[in-house]
């Protein structure tokens, strides 16, 4: 388990008025009239997707009204109206959270105030010690790896090796040039991570760590960069991995990542192999070849673009 990185410049929060405008904006851009049982009538449209009007029309509000909310002037917006934007924009699960968080910020306070450390319970590490073939970590706010056993390292790198404010999923996956081996489908993984920071954004905007996370990304990344923009948000569940390790090959693996309910800011991933698969037997070989992590290639100091 890694000691909370040590404090961070001020930086400007992130703003949710805008947040909850570009969101909102880019929503409305996937949709087409005809998409949501509008007469298209063939003219010359300034913007891409639905305009302003069409969305109001759509959700029953007044089209002054819906221009103030995406402008982020809106006051106390009810929940009925939210929930009639979000189906008009045909929102999934994951994006309705978000709008919600977006459109009901908590009060705002006169200057970012530093998110308390989060602490991984003893107990839970102990579960992570006893899975002894099946990679395990725990991921916290803005993607922070907080909690880690001996076989995460020894498939996805030596957590322990690093820098504490470099234990962090999206920094490894953006600036450690090994995520783009490691992964088959490294930009499917990214833009995970990236919706991921999203969802964080909406839910605590006044982060200075995530603040200064996303701006060092954007700088550095132009990958991250372009897909931050797109205001992507998606929640969590099962999925496949398909991994190539330098030292046992190709694995394909079961991700799960479930949310602790005693904490809901930290998550429990794991990745595990079909019993009887060569995916098994890999694992069972990272297993058993040493107590020690085997080498991977060393992260950059100052990380790639």
């Amino acid at each position: 388990m890694s000691p909370e990185p040590p404090p961070v410049d001020p930086i400007d929060p992130i703003d949710p008025r805008n947040e909850l405008s570009e969101f909102l904006r880019t929503r409305r851009a996937r949709l087409q009239p005809e998409d949501v049982g509008l007469p298209y009538f063939g003219s010359r449209r300034r913007v891409p997707g639905l305009r302003r009007e069409e969305l109001a029309q759509l959700a029953g509000v007044s089209a002054a009204y819906y221009t103030r909310l995406e402008q982020g002037n809106a006051r106390n917006v009810s929940a009925a109206v939210l929930e009639a934007i979000a189906d008009a924009l045909r929102l999934n699960r994951a994006e309705r959270e978000h709008l919600d968080h977006l459109a009901k910020p908590a009060r705002r306070r006169g200057r970012p105030v530093p998110s308390r450390p989060q602490r991984v319970r003893p107990q839970l590490q102990h579960l992570l010690d006893a899975m002894d073939c099946v990679p395990a970590y725990v991921l916290g706010r803005r993607c922070d790896i907080l909690a880690w056993n001996r076989m995460a390292c020894a498939l996805l790198g030596d957590f322990a090796a690093l820098p504490p404010e470099q234990r962090n999923m999206a920094w490894l996956v953006f600036m450690d040039p090994a995520s783009h081996e490691l992964y088959d489908d490294w930009e499917g993984k990214a833009r995970d991570v990236v919706a991921g920071l999203r969802m964080d954004a909406g839910r605590t905007p006044d982060d200075p760590r995530l603040a200064a996370l996303i701006g060092e990304l954007s700088v550095k990344s132009p990958e991250f960069r372009q897909w931050w923009a797109a205001h992507d948000v998606r929640g969590t569940g099962p999925c496949a991995k398909e991994l190539h390790h330098p030292v046992v090959g190709r694995l394909s693996l079961a991700f799960e990542s479930l949310v602790l309910p005693a904490d809901p800011d930290q998550m429990l991933v794991t990745y595990a192999a079909e019993p009887g698969s060569p995916s098994a037997e890999a694992l069972r070989l990272l297993a058993s070849w040493t107590e020690v992590p085997p080498p991977l290639p060393k992260v950059p100091e100052h990380g790639v673009n």
